[in-house]
């Protein structure tokens, strides 16, 4: 038995109770079909991300090849503390072939991580545990393979003001576990909020928050680790050519 499965036990158990920090699932209101994805689609996010002085940045987002297994999506950032370009590959809309889950760092999934699952409707879950390959950073760029565990909600429909306009977008709660574990401390937990417009084909405002604990004993009055507060907001978005 995989040491997650209590992990995702406790998600499931809360998100069908309804209790506080999570949402149950939606109740109703229309499917969101898979978007038709064109080289020149751009979306441009604002993004926020820690706590006294929080780093900020820009997201452009521009599909810049679309084939038949790959569609190839060139991601760059602006800003006082943007940190470079990277480049996202999508099996099929809301399929990540290879591309980041958590901060920017860039994953090679087996199969592909569902991270929207089309036709999307309120009370839709899904709960998926994916073989990755990452190059760990902290670790002098060490090559490193392990298996996330994403388990997914669907919400209903809300009105989504962002700086872009006000769209009506499904919102999914995201509970992901992250393969970072090492000897001094436990793997990193992700809770996602994120927003998906139909209008837009895309996510139009994501709310992210990640934690994990150092190993020994929580009596000793630690508490858990917050190694992520994002936002992302829509600033703007363009459809490519037909």
């Amino acid at each position: 038995m995989r040491a997650t499965t209590t992990f995702i036990a406790l998600a499931t158990a809360t998100a069908l109770a309804g209790c506080a920090g999570l949402d149950a699932p939606g109740t109703g209101g229309p499917a969101a079909p898979a978007p038709t994805i064109r080289v020149g689609d751009t979306w441009v996010y604002r993004a926020t991300d820690g706590f006294r002085a929080p780093l900020r940045w820009n997201e452009t987002h521009e599909v810049v090849a679309v084939a038949p297994g790959a569609i190839t999506v060139r991601v760059t950032e602006t800003g006082p503390d943007a940190r470079g370009a990277r480049t996202e590959v999508w099996a099929t809309p809301g399929q990540l072939q290879s591309g980041p889950v958590f901060d920017d760092e860039t994953r090679r999934f087996t199969p592909p991580a569902r991270i929207y699952d089309f036709p999307m409707a309120p009370g839709q879950r899904w709960n998926q545990w994916v073989d990755n390959q990452w190059v760990d950073r902290a670790r002098g760029g060490e090559p490193r393979a392990g298996q996330i565990n994403r388990y997914v909600t669907v919400g209903d429909w809300k009105r989504v003001p962002t700086p872009a306009g006000t769209f009506d977008a499904l919102m999914l709660r995201v509970l992901m576990r992250l393969d970072d574990e090492e000897f001094w401390r436990y793997p990193t937990t992700c809770n996602y909020v994120l927003y998906y417009a139909p209008a837009v084909g895309a996510m139009v405002r994501a709310e992210k928050s990640a934690e994990y604990w150092e190993k020994g004993d929580r009596r000793d009055g630690f508490g858990a680790i917050q190694s992520q507060r994002a936002t992302l907001e829509l600033v703007s978005y363009t459809r490519g050519a037909s």
